[in-house]
């Protein structure tokens, strides 16, 4: 609309019947444009406006003084944050958390998807893939729940040590299990959810290029890597750029619930910390800061990683 003003004062002629079309197709589309308004104005409530809190980072806020009267520090801090013990070990902890979900997280629905695409028994597809979504729809309360009562002393996983002849030992409380655990219980959580996107990419791929393949000998084996495989490529990269978009983002919920003084180690994460420092510390303006910065990381690495897979691959969020 804006470049159909400018166009009009610039050629009169051709501007106007610019701005015709772009009336027309307005009203052409008025419907659409109407349902689209509530999405619209829910993120700009609820996702834009509140950016503008962004400003306490740079301010020790008070909240009875408000924005405009709470005193200006800069970037204090951001510094202060940078030379706090908990800095490295709260990005260590963030990045390997990140870092195993990348190697044993992301490829376990595409491994779901393609193994499922080779059953031939209808029955035994469904049967799995209703079984691995139904973790995605429990609450998380509950799943922590089932997940506390896995590994404690009495637990399952215990029970079957014990039997072993070997000793119960109290996983939530050691550090050095808490990644383990909180790996294992994502994949186990969203391999089912995250595999459907997958299923939608192969049900795309053209059976006359199976066929073709099949008159040219190849065997499944084959037939996944050179077909299977390349058909759901974009699919792939463009997930794998927006997970690298999150490699500083955490499961927060999950975390908050299973970690416990004793797993801080391993367990204390960006957003854990955040939390800790905003919400209980009352230290509003330290913890946007925090999470200014954790935003801004994930940002630039989903620039970077868009960019390079761009420069290797023809698939790119933009």
């Amino acid at each position: 609309m804006e470049g159909a003003v400018s166009e009009l004062k610039a050629n009169p002629q051709t501007g106007r019947s610019k701005l015709l079309r772009v009336k027309r197709e307005l009203n052409r589309g008025k419907y659409v444009y109407l349902m689209l308004l509530p999405v619209m104005i829910y993120y700009v409530l609820f996702h834009y406006l509140p950016m503008v809190g962004i400003v306490i980072a740079f301010q020790n806020y008070a909240p009875g003084l408000g924005f405009f009267e709470s005193k200006w520090v800069g970037f204090k801090h951001f510094i202060d944050f940078f030379n706090s013990f908990y800095f490295w070990r709260l990005i260590k902890n963030t990045l390997l958390l990140n870092f195993w979900l990348l190697i044993f997280g992301f490829p376990a629905p595409i491994l779901l998807a393609l193994l499922l695409n080779e059953v031939r028994s209808a029955l035994f597809k469904r049967t799995v893939q209703t079984v691995t979504y139904i973790p995605h729809f429990i609450s998380m309360v509950v799943i922590v729940g089932m997940i506390k009562d896995f590994v404690s002393s009495d637990g399952l996983i215990n029970q079957i040590r014990n039997l072993l002849g070997k000793e119960s030992i109290a996983f939530l409380q050691l550090p050095e299990f808490f990644r383990s655990i909180y790996v294992t219980s994502d994949i186990w959580q969203g391999i089912g959810w995250s595999s459907i996107i997958y299923f939608a990419a192969l049900s795309a791929v053209n059976p006359e290029l199976y066929e073709a393949s099949e008159m040219d000998g190849a065997d499944r084996y084959k037939k996944m890597w050179h077909i299977t495989l390349p058909a759901i490529q974009p699919t792939i990269v463009i997930l794998l750029i927006l997970t690298i978009g999150n490699l500083l983002s955490s499961g927060f919920e999950k975390i908050l619930l299973l970690y416990q003084p004793l797993t801080y180690e391993t367990a204390d994460v960006i957003s854990t910390y955040v939390y800790r420092k905003g919400i209980l510390d009352s230290s509003f303006s330290f913890a946007s800061a925090v999470g200014l910065f954790n935003t801004v990381v994930n940002f630039t690495l989903l620039i970077i990683a868009n960019r390079i897979s761009r420069k290797i691959s023809e698939s790119s969020l933009w």
